[in-house]
């Protein structure tokens, strides 16, 4: 194959940590992963697989014994044992995990095991299965690479030698991180993606004139909404054909649509935006093409006979005149990347291989002959190592809230499998009710995830153009979203470098921080947002009775903080988030430093000269900000700044520290104006300083925010800026108490008779409202309302979540304690012919989580199942519930 096709790897492991024992051989890759191999005839495989490139590694400290016929090899995680010199199984092979005591052996099934991806959501409403991912409650991991294909000297693929066993056993306790550090270590790193991709995209299925697609662009910067991407879809190019292609396929523009192709794209570069053109490759190349003749040459097929160039990606003359012929011309005019929407089926010409797998390492590897810039490609996740090719499209979703609810989980345990950059189609893709209040929570959850990318379907009443809304609230809210991502990317940009680095996407569950705490694992629609924020976006509607959306979250030991209103929150403890349409439930560690761009209707994606620093307050913090120019790959060879910025807190005060960037000072603005928002904190006396000497400064303080704002004269990067806040000798923290504001806003919300909203704000208004008396007024009050009103005022709840990898999801949360409080669990399994009950009750406990899952039963020719699960809560005379069932039939 040509150079292009060449790729970095370093398959042949150090021969210093192989041992190899009759007719297998293990090989210690890191101190948590060993490689164990058997084939009868001796034949071990050294070349690179689909999935493990570097086997080279570091050495290790491990030990290896040998004895009679076994053999004994320990590192400082895992033991393994081995004897006798057969195939393994579990008679003579056994590994031990040493931070967990568990041991494993051929056969051993991980039912802890908490999930990775899918190939697509193409079709899905709701929730899809996952497949098992590399980390796992049990502490360790099989990773099974006997079937796939290797890559030979040519850069080809090719069969195995052997057709034996390739293992590739994890052993990392709970240590999650160190399991994705390792598993990249093997498999190769997660790329730095180019800085663009981190804004707003916009992307639709419609045949756009170049007028309208012109005059849309134009409508984004009139409405103030930032945009770095714009996809042209497959209407690009022709798809009345004329002959048996179906159209979807296309290589040539569709000059009724785009009379002058290179001029389109010239405007969108000249807007900031980069371009993607849709790519549906699979049937190949029809006498229509412009590029026919070159391609049917190129193929050995006479021109003349108008057959048809088959596409086949496992021909290296038809992937090279594929790319040179039909790819290429198109970079050269301008089009950034190309969106390959493969959906056409799992097998070709090569045995075993699954087509999508080597179509994304091609294109990956084409992108990346030009070294100017950073490959990537737009396409859907190819199982295992497929973190080395981002970033990921999941799919045309359903447009319901039943495919919003799935997607904040789906995206965060993609992390398990190490695969970061999944983008989703913001809004979804077909189907649905044309439910606004479903989009605006949808590109909510955009804005705190990897990539946002409005994307829809054809037909009229598909129309998402953010000022094409009727309501008022809507628009506002879709601007303020779009604006805020914008604002973001200096801050996920560098957690863009350190998932290249670090090996930790931007999305991880809440486990890989709290790996020991039993509430980590029962908040799948919450995630880790980067190293400082915990993001659960609202993926329910907005209840008709409370008006009000509701979110639930667990908030780990320590104090917290409402990103957007500054609310503090204790953690340790299950939160009730009640949100108005315009509210993200987003929240901040006391001490977490979150750098900013300015809000605003440009594009807004380089490294900015007004940089807004959010600080919160409580505790020492730190946090290194990284820019580099955002596309090339200079950063490799040192061409980036680091800037760390560092909040400290004193006796009645906080100093917060800016060093001068290190690096190469010529990535950043000449000048930087600084903006410090401090959150949790009173009025405050501030002073700055640069190299220490003082700088002017303007403070604003926002008393129901709790916020004060510190903006500085502009100072070179190359300065390192101090400002100090000192309350003079005053309370410096502020943590108002806003039970007492949540409740009223509630009360203001509600569908409720204002005569009894009046009277209960009376009862309410005091520092321990009476159940007793609270309780006859609830009895003219909605379901939702009652269980608004108990969880705000006796911190207890129940919380139920459906779509993720168990069938349902229960939470009970009592936070005080409060003995006062009991609860009621009630569960019932019907099936054809009878019926299993089990009742629990008692006070409520603090935290319980409980994950009924539907058993196989089976009784003559079909079997129904139904499983109905009640909790319910209650205090004094209050009482709120949730019931769930679950169906499911199975056939004999």
């Amino acid at each position: 194959m040509s150079e292009q096709f060449a790729f970095h790897a370093r398959p042949v492991a150090n021969p210093a940590m192989t041992v190899t024992f009759g007719s297998a051989r293990f090989t210690v890759l890191t101190e948590r992963v060993i490689r164990l191999e058997y084939d009868p005839n001796g034949r071990f495989e050294d070349r690179a697989s689909q999935t493990v490139w570097f086997r080279h590694q570091p050495e290790v400290p491990f030990s290896a014994h040998e004895s009679d016929d076994a053999l004994r090899i320990e590192t400082a995680s895992l033991v393994l044992h081995y004897s006798g010199d057969k195939p393994f199984s579990s008679d003579n092979l056994a590994l031990t995990v040493k931070a967990t005591g568990v041991q494993w052996k051929p056969g051993s099934v991980d039912i802890d095991n908490l999930k990775g991806t899918t190939r697509t959501l193409d079709m899905v409403h709701g929730s899809a299965p996952l497949t098992d991912g590399i980390v796992s409650r049990s502490g360790w991991h099989l990773l099974d690479d006997s079937a796939t294909l290797v890559l030979n000297a040519d850069n080809w693929l090719e069969p195995r030698a052997s057709s034996g066993t390739d293992w590739y056993f994890f052993a990392y306790g709970h240590d999650y991180k160190a399991a994705l550090r390792d598993y990249c270590a093997i498999s190769g790193a997660m790329p730095l993606i180019p800085r663009w991709i981190l804004g707003n995209w916009w992307s639709r299925f419609h045949a756009y004139t170049q007028a309208e697609l012109t005059d849309l662009i134009r409508n984004f910067e009139q409405h103030d909404l930032p945009l770095s991407v714009c996809i042209i879809d497959m209407d690009w190019h022709i798809t009345k054909t004329g002959n048996e292609s179906s159209g979807w396929t296309g290589y040539t523009w569709n000059r009724d649509l785009f009379s002058d192709p290179q001029a389109m794209i010239d405007f969108l570069h000249s807007k900031g935006l980069r371009t993607a053109l849709n790519l549906h490759p699979a049937d190949g190349i029809h006498n229509h093409e412009a590029q026919y003749r070159a391609m049917a040459a190129r193929m050995g097929i006479d021109p003349d006979s108008g057959k048809p160039v088959p596409f086949d990606i496992t021909d290296p003359t038809f992937v090279r005149a594929y790319f040179e012929l039909l790819h290429h011309p198109y970079e050269a005019m301008g089009v950034d990347f190309w969106w390959l929407d493969w959906q056409q089926g799992l097998t070709c010409k090569i045995p075993g291989l699954d087509p999508l797998w080597l179509i994304n390492h091609l294109h990956y590897l084409d992108m990346a002959r030009d070294t100017t810039r950073r490959p990537f490609i737009f396409s859907r996740w190819g199982n295992e190592g497929h973190q080395r090719y981002p970033i990921g499209f999941s799919g045309d979703s359903y447009m319901t809230w039943e495919s919003l609810r799935f997607q904040p989980y789906l995206t965060a345990t993609a992390s398990n499998v190490a695969y970061g950059w999944w983008s989703h189609d913001i809004g979804g893709h077909i189907s649905g009710n044309g439910d606004t209040e479903l989009f605006a929570r949808w590109v909510q959850f955009g804005v705190f995830s990897p990539v946002l990318r409005i994307h829809t379907t054809k037909g009229e009443f598909y129309d998402q153009r953010p000022w094409a809304f009727e309501s008022a609230d809507i628009r506002e809210t879709l601007r303020e979203s779009l604006q805020l991502r914008h604002a973001l990317i200096p801050y996920i940009y560098t957690m863009a470098r350190r998932a290249q680095s670090e090996s930790l996407p931007l999305l991880l569950p809440m486990y890989y921080e709290y790996p020991e705490a039993n509430e980590a694992y029962a908040c799948p629609q919450q995630y880790l947002f980067g190293s400082e924020l915990i993001a659960a976006p609202f993926v329910d509607p907005i209840d008709p009775d409370t008006n009000r959306a509701r979110q639930v979250v667990w908030l780990p030991p320590g104090d917290w903080y409402r990103f957007d209103t500054g609310e503090h929150v204790p953690g340790n403890r299950w939160h009730v988030v009640y949100g108005a349409l315009r509210d993200i439930p987003v929240f901040a560690r006391a001490g977490a430093i979150v750098p900013m761009g300015p809000k605003g209707g440009s594009g807004g994606i380089g490294n900015p000269r007004d940089l807004h620093i959010h600080v919160f307050a409580g505790a020492d913090g730190e946090f290194t900000l990284y820019e580099d120019d955002g596309a090339s790959l200079a950063y490799r060879d040192g061409a980036f700044a680091e800037t760390k910025i560092r909040q400290t807190v004193t006796g009645d005060g906080l100093t917060v520290t800016i060093d001068a960037a290190r690096g190469d000072l010529t990535v950043l603005p000449a000048e930087r104006r600084i903006t410090l928002h401090v959150h949790g904190v009173t009025a405050a006396d501030a002073a700055a300083l640069a190299d220490g000497v003082h700088v002017p400064s303007d403070s604003v303080y926002d008393p129901d925010r709790e916020m004060l704002t510190v903006s500085t004269a502009p100072v070179t990067p190359a300065q390192t800026l101090v400002v100090r806040l000192s309350a003079g000798g005053r309370t410096f923290l502020s943590r108002r108490d806003r039970t007492r504001e949540t409740v009223f806003d509630l009360l203001r919300a509600f569908r409720l008779h204002t005569g009894v909203r009046n009277r209960l704000a009376d009862l309410l208004d005091s520092p321990n409202p009476d159940p007793a008396k609270i309780a006859p007024y609830t009895i003219t009050m909605r379901d939702s309302q009652v269980r608004a009103l108990c969880e705000v005022l006796y911190d207890a709840g129940i919380h139920y979540v459906p779509d993720t990898h168990h069938p349902t999801l229960l939470v009970l949360w009592n936070n005080r304690d409060d003995q006062g409080i009991t609860y009621r669990y009630g569960d019932a399994y019907l099936w054809f012919g009878g019926v299993n009950t089990s009742h629990e009750h008692g006070t409520a406990p603090r935290f319980k989580a409980f994950a009924p899952r539907i058993q196989t039963w089976r009784h003559g020719s079909i079997g129904e199942h139904v499983r109905r699960t009640q909790w319910s809560l209650q205090v004094g005379y209050h009482q709120w519930a949730a019931t769930v069932e679950a169906y499911r039939e199975d056939a004999p």
